[in-house]
């Protein structure tokens, strides 16, 4: 078996977690990628493991992830998609044991332990990426086309929702209030929004957010809303909820020329979910023209103004393509841990700004 066809053998991956992350975003997308090959899973879950196994083969399965650092020098690669309050403690037990690391969103609880990960990343002279996925969305590649090419002008606030209508609370260390497990939708959900409104328009100055607890019998917050002041004076206006009964845009952006509204989400998800894997698909990532956003001045797009603008497809795939690229030598770090960092500086503004009814200043 070799990568990409160039006769490399491909990088052998250790997959810490096989719950909603791992079994049905990070696995299949190793498993998709030419470069990568998924050596081992770390679940204690006797069915996880079967499921595993029926999935991939020859794939091994450990208990513990503490049986992945005695054969360190079997693998490349250690990807942790656990529970949150585990990432940082397996993150650098696997930097310690010399083995490049991608960790699911977030990376850690706070900022300061997101830099001190960077940190012995950087020391060690290893890989330290986070799986922020959403950067390859459909939509979201689409916008940065718009913006590249000057289609809206001088962008003045970008508006993104991530929604759901989640009126019965499902329970699990997502939804525990408990602080230790950083759950609750700032934290998931908004680890997205925050993010991409970064790599879109960079630092932030202030924060101001609200954030509570709407459902009956609910621990964490399922309803948060952001304000953001980027340094550049654009206005990211964030919002994330599982309790929206009626679904806003994805997004809105208001620029001087134009602006953009896309409705829908990236189709890649539920794709994944339902088991379709994107070396199987012909056309993964593409959405019907009927789900365009559209492009236009003075007019509502759900009229029919403005001029559709074609959705370019959601590319999943691509993050693995760019770890194993950064792995070999040959490309950037698609998502750094000080990127994570900055977002987590956001999250913790957020949290208290929602707390103490304050806007906190960043810069």
């Amino acid at each position: 078996m070799t990568a990409t066809g160039t006769g490399t053998p491909p990088l052998r991956v250790g997959l810490v977690g096989y719950g909603l992350a791992g079994s049905v975003f990070h696995a299949p997308l190793i498993g998709a990628s030419e470069d990568l090959v998924l050596d081992t899973v770390v679940t204690s879950n006797p069915d996880r493991q079967e499921q595993a196994r029926a999935a991939f083969g020859q794939v091994r399965c450990a208990a513990s992830a503490d049986e992945l650092w005695t054969r360190a020098g079997e693998l490349d690669l250690v990807v942790v998609a656990s529970p949150n309050k585990t990432h940082v403690a397996i993150a650098r037990a696997a930097l310690e044991a010399g083995l490049p690391v991608v960790v699911d969103k977030p990376l850690a609880g706070t900022a300061r332990e997101a830099r001190e990960l960077a940190a012995l990343a950087e020391e060690r002279g290893l890989l330290l990426s986070v799986f922020q996925n959403r950067r390859w969305d459909n939509d979201f590649l689409t916008l940065r086309k718009l913006l590249a090419k000057d289609e809206l002008g001088d962008v003045w606030r970008f508006e993104s929702r991530f929604e759901r209508w989640r009126p019965r609370p499902k329970g699990g260390w997502r939804e525990s209030g408990d602080p230790g497990e950083i759950g609750g939708l700032l934290y998931d959900l908004g680890s997205h929004v925050v993010d991409q409104a970064l790599t879109l328009f960079g630092p932030v100055e202030s924060v101001y957010a609200e954030s509570l607890v709407r459902r009956p019998g609910a621990e964490a917050d399922d309803d948060t809303f952001f304000a953001l002041t980027h340094t550049n004076g654009v206005r990211s206006h964030l919002w994330v909820s599982a309790t929206t009964p009626q679904l806003g845009p994805r997004f809105r952006v208001l620029g001087s020329h134009a602006g953009y509204v896309k409705y829908g989400l990236d189709p890649q998800e539920a794709a994944l979910r339902e088991g379709l894997r994107p070396d199987s698909e012909a056309d993964w990532g593409a959405e019907p023209e009927a789900l365009w956003g559209r492009v236009g001045a003075g007019e509502s797009p759900l009229t029919g103004g403005g001029r559709p603008e074609p959705t370019l497809n959601g590319d999943y795939p691509a993050y693995y393509t760019a770890v194993a690229a950064a792995l070999r030598g040959t490309g950037p770090n698609p998502v750094t841990a000080l990127e994570a960092a900055r977002a987590l500086d956001v999250l913790e503004a957020a949290r208290r700004s929602a707390r103490e009814g304050v806007t906190v200043r960043l810069a």
